[in-house]
């Protein structure tokens, strides 16, 4: 299985991917700090700080947009490996060799599940880490609610990666149904919604049973993607 992990990286220039981790990683760091401690989360008529129900904390913003940006990241390149690579025949070569289609398939899932939950997880502690760096010399806007030196933080932070990541499998499935790549990051931002979004007050945003309910489904999505990957014909 890792051999063909390591085939999926490289037939999928994984390098170009890394650099797309690595800069939305910075960009979300600057950002976030900005949100943090330079006023652009300030209301501009009355200069106080601005943020949506259940995110007036600055773990929930640094969740909120790091769930966000790898949620769409991932099903961007389970898209670019699996439902792409049907469309234009690259799947018909990895199905020429004698490994069993089901087995490439999930090959090429945990090749991106693996990269984007690394990614993500140095992501959020990149990002936490420069909010902290920024509170030993600035007044943060909202209250700092994260503790980087309790074995709690890390336990939630890789939990939470796990969890949005998986959610991609249900853009993956939607992708392989419909036959189309753009329905699969569509999707993703359909989950965004779900997920994320608030109506009024009320928000699925950090609700752990939701959370758990949505993974499984995800799980379940993910193992109908390739169940009958034996017997199915080619896109």
């Amino acid at each position: 299985m890792w051999k063909l992990m390591k085939l999926e990286w490289k037939k999928n220039r994984i390098g170009k991917y890394v650099k797309k981790a690595v800069i939305l990683a910075l960009m979300l760091s600057l950002f976030l700090f900005a949100f943090v401690y330079l006023g652009i989360a300030n209301d501009p008529d009355t200069g106080v700080p601005d943020a949506a129900t259940g995110s007036g904390t600055i773990s929930a913003s640094v969740e909120m947009f790091t769930s966000m940006s790898f949620l769409i990241l991932s099903s961007v390149m389970l898209s670019s490996f699996l439902v792409s690579a049907y469309k234009n025949g690259t799947m018909d070569l990895m199905f020429s060799y004698p490994i069993r289609r089901q087995k490439i398939l999930a090959s090429g899932m945990l090749a991106v599940w693996i990269f984007n939950f690394a990614a993500l997880v140095l992501t959020k502690l990149a990002v936490y880490g420069c909010i902290l760096w920024g509170s030993f010399f600035r007044k943060p806007a909202f209250p700092i609610d994260f503790d980087m030196t309790g074995p709690d933080f890390y336990i939630q932070l890789i939990v939470k990666a796990a969890v949005i990541v998986t959610m991609s499998f249900i853009s993956l499935f939607i992708g392989l149904a419909a036959k189309s790549s753009k329905a699969a990051i569509v999707s993703s931002f359909v989950l965004i919604l779900l997920t994320q979004a608030n109506i009024g007050d009320y928000t699925m945003a950090g609700n752990a049973v939701f959370s758990f309910g949505l993974t499984s489904v995800s799980l379940v999505f993910a193992f109908f993607s390739i169940w009958k990957a034996e017997t199915a014909d080619l896109m």
